[in-house]
């Protein structure tokens, strides 16, 4: 890895969809350059998948999302992978991540409303053998994700105040 690397990640993060002569002019690079590098960084597994960031609202779905924070008893041997592993699985999981503080794990989880996301909490990962405490925080709006701002300057500015 190089600094064109890194430079080349960053903007695919930013966004995938931009056309190779485009990234070329970006990184100095030619476009048989940014495409070897490119399948380089996928078959080493540092380029995992590429996604679309979609306003579900806007397609006709409406989609509620939690956090989830879980304490968690880790197993013997594996610690806390195993479980991770289980809660991964679920398709209401979007995110998983080990973390630090009062919490083990916190969770990005999505359900077509609030009851579906409780209902999934409740029903399937409360129970689980090595499921100590969850503590479930709701989001009611979200306004930058993956580094992508979501939201159009004009939907931003507030609405003049008179009394």
């Amino acid at each position: 890895m190089d600094a064109k690397d890194w430079l080349l990640l960053r903007i695919l993060e930013e966004d995938s969809t931009q056309e190779v002569s485009e990234v070329a002019d970006l990184t100095d690079l030619s476009e048989a350059e940014v495409q070897d590098r490119v399948c380089s960084l996928e078959d080493e597994k540092i380029i995992r998948g590429y996604c679309a960031s979609i306003d579900w609202e806007k397609a006709g779905e409406g989609v509620a999302a939690a956090t989830v924070n879980l304490k968690v008893t880790p197993e013997r041997d594996v610690g806390y992978d195993r479980v991770a592993e289980r809660i991964a699985r679920f398709p209401q999981v979007r995110s998983l991540r080990l973390i630090t503080g009062e919490y083990d794990f916190e969770l990005r989880v999505t359900g077509r409303n609030i009851q579906d996301i409780t209902r999934f909490v409740s029903e399937q990962v409360a129970p689980m053998e090595q499921i100590r405490e969850t503590s479930t925080i709701l989001v009611m709006k979200t306004y930058k994700e993956n580094g992508r701002v979501l939201y159009d300057r004009k939907e931003a500015e507030r609405l003049p105040f008179s009394f």
